[in-house]
């Protein structure tokens, strides 16, 4: 069976759950941007969490099937439609062979997560199926998807009928201002106090330049470094360090100006200072941000980022059981 693509949206790539354990090589885990809604989408479908499914950005595909298939799109508000007929997000639905889903106009959210039932059955790399297009891994021949391309799906284990939903209560998604909280990290103590304040106390914007690498954020006031006399083969800059290894959600700010989250495929070290690290239960909500969306970042200390991270256990585990 497969899905025939007839036209791609935007940035569409075929995505799981990632490639762990080659970060050290330079190459990152990848996978889904929001895996909640990955996750919900399959399981919405009877597919195993970390099926490939796609991942769009403000404008979904138009797909036509060859096979009677259950289909599901989580995570932003990007209404499908099958044959022109609405049908919901966080609902499992049937598209019957011959018919084309295609989706309506964005309401919120920025990223479309759509399963289809038996998952897509690209090659794997690197045990993964997920696109990383700038290593040509994953994906439609190392790229993102395109028209006339033919995506292969596997044969589904569980038949699951049209109907099925999430409720809205376990519907996550980013408040108005967002809010990302934020542990500070060993390269802290670079920025003055003054600029430290600033940083949780601006609100800041997110730019256009938001990506699966990173999202840039735009508004704050500068921050201001220490002084100090650059280490040996820093850069001369005062955001240079002697380069270092980037964990996932960490947050240069090159010259101080401008704030720059890393997300999935980000690269895993270089020469900037990171001031801290967004907590891996918010990571999922960056993947959400439309450009020009406000957003605070909230300070936490460890504890507080354990409690968030089994917080969001919790719903993913009440997800599994009304889903069951």
């Amino acid at each position: 069976m497969t899905v025939n693509v007839i036209s791609a949206g935007i940035a569409t790539t075929i995505q799981d759950l990632g490639r762990p354990g080659y970060y050290h090589l330079g190459i990152p885990m990848g996978g889904a941007m929001d895996r909640l809604a990955l996750k919900t989408a399959n399981l919405l479908v009877g597919n195993d969490e970390g099926a490939a499914g796609l991942e769009s950005v403000f404008v979904g595909p138009e797909l036509e099937f060859t096979q009677d298939a259950t289909v599901a799109v989580c995570g932003a508000e990007l209404p499908p439609k099958v044959d022109g007929e609405p049908r919901d997000t966080w609902t499992a639905f049937t598209v019957k062979a011959g018919q084309v889903l295609s989706f309506d106009f964005l309401k919120s959210g920025a990223r479309i997560y759509i399963a289809i039932s038996g998952g897509i059955t690209t090659p794997m790399y690197l045990g993964s199926r997920s696109t990383y297009a700038i290593g040509a891994l994953g994906g439609v021949d190392g790229r993102p998807v395109q028209p006339g391309d033919s995506l292969p799906l596997g044969k589904s284990s569980k038949m699951v009928k049209g109907g099925l939903s999430v409720p809205k209560a376990l519907r996550r998604g980013p408040s108005n201002p967002a809010e990302l909280r934020v542990l500070p990290g060993l390269y802290w103590h670079r920025l003055t106090e003054q600029a430290q304040k600033n940083f949780f106390e601006d609100t800041w914007k997110v730019a256009n330049e938001a990506d699966r690498m990173g999202y840039r954020f735009q508004g704050g006031r500068k921050l201001e470094f220490v002084e100090r006399e650059q280490p040996f083969s820093a850069g001369a800059d005062p955001s240079n360090i002697t380069d270092a290894c980037y964990p996932y959600g960490s947050i240069q700010v090159p010259s101080g100006s401008e704030p720059i989250v890393l997300h999935r495929d980000a690269v895993s070290g270089g020469g900037y200072f990171m001031l801290g690290t967004v907590i891996s239960a918010d990571m999922d909500l960056i993947g959400q941000l439309q450009p020009n969306t406000p957003v605070r970042f909230v300070k936490v200390d460890m504890a507080a980022a354990l409690a968030a991270r089994k917080e969001q256990a919790t719903i993913m585990d009440e997800i599994r059981e009304v889903l069951s």
